[in-house]
């Protein structure tokens, strides 16, 4: 794909004939992920950065908070993975250590106290399940289609419980960020309400409930979705969705990129992949790829 401007983004060449489309043929369908959604609501530019620019900019180094994040999320997946007379708390050490992404920590000591951190979470957390229940989902993907989207996204844990009419799906994400999270973040989060909405229409039951687990503080942040709340979500998606196919529409028109994907400059600048290409993330002072495992969490009661 032919670079046209600095910046990277493809621009059709002149001279060529445009191809034309078919009248009365449907718009093509935005296939895209929570992260693909969110990328763009956060800042259009590392939008561009991330899915458009190729060969994509170089991102800066790996950040140890998702190192962590990421190494206990796949010792969950696996604890599910073992058989019920296996599920044990003596269990979790190997199933931490076999997953455990060393990459971002400062150094040799930081990255210890980091892991001695993540067993006790691990720990106090399945301290709260029962070994013998079984989700119906772990690291499941769920996808649908709209008018606008082409969705699909992978869900940490589809639940299912006992509900007035029958059994009843739960969404639940974990969550390992130094901050707690209370119900608000449950009921504005867009991912849990698409992952919701998807798998009442994967497995065709009613998935109405969403939760956060918040390893760090042991707390549950949960919110019941109506079919209006969820529809809401969805319809704020596809918003995005037509705002991300315009803005390329009209680079492919001939339309300068850094005009139609802006930087949102704020405080996430500091923490962006792509900091060091954007000429306004680049004015603001990075962040050291530890500096968030040092935090202390801020508990939180549901």
């Amino acid at each position: 794909m032919r670079r046209a401007s600095s910046a990277g983004t493809p621009r059709p060449r002149s001279g060529q004939p445009e191809q034309l489309g078919f009248a009365g043929m449907p718009e093509r369908l935005f296939t895209c992920t929570p992260s693909k959604l969110g990328a763009y609501a956060d800042c259009p530019r590392r939008y561009r950065y991330a899915y458009l620019d190729r060969p994509a900019p170089p991102k800066g180094p790996p950040w140890a908070h998702n190192s962590l994040g990421a190494s206990v999320h796949t010792a969950l997946k696996n604890w599910y993975a073992l058989p019920v007379d296996r599920r044990r708390p003596e269990a979790l050490p190997a199933l931490l250590k076999g997953t455990w992404v060393r990459e971002g920590y400062r150094d040799d000591e930081q990255e210890r106290a980091a892991y001695q951190r993540a067993l006790g979470w691990l720990e106090g957390y399945v301290a709260t399940l029962d070994p013998g229940d079984d989700p119906l989902g772990v690291e499941r993907v769920v996808a649908v289609k709209t008018a606008v989207l082409a969705f699909n996204g992978r869900a940490d844990r589809i639940d299912s419980r006992p509900g007035p009419d029958g059994p009843e799906l739960v969404i639940v994400d974990y969550k390992t960020g130094r901050t707690g999270l209370d119900a608000d973040d449950a009921r504005g989060s867009q991912a849990l309400a698409l992952y919701a909405y998807a798998a009442e229409r994967t497995f065709r039951r009613p998935c109405r409930r969403v939760e956060l687990h918040h390893l760090p503080t042991g707390t549950v942040a949960g919110h019941d979705h109506s079919v209006e709340s969820l529809n809401r979500q969805l319809s704020r998606a596809e918003d995005t969705a037509r705002d991300i196919m315009a803005a390329e529409r009209s680079v492919t028109d001939g339309v300068d990129p850094d005009e139609a994907f802006p930087t949102v400059a704020g405080p996430r600048c500091g923490w962006c992949d792509y900091r060091r290409t954007c000429p306004v993330g680049a004015q603001t002072p990075g962040r050291e790829p530890w500096s968030a495992i040092d935090r202390p969490a801020t508990p939180v009661v549901d």
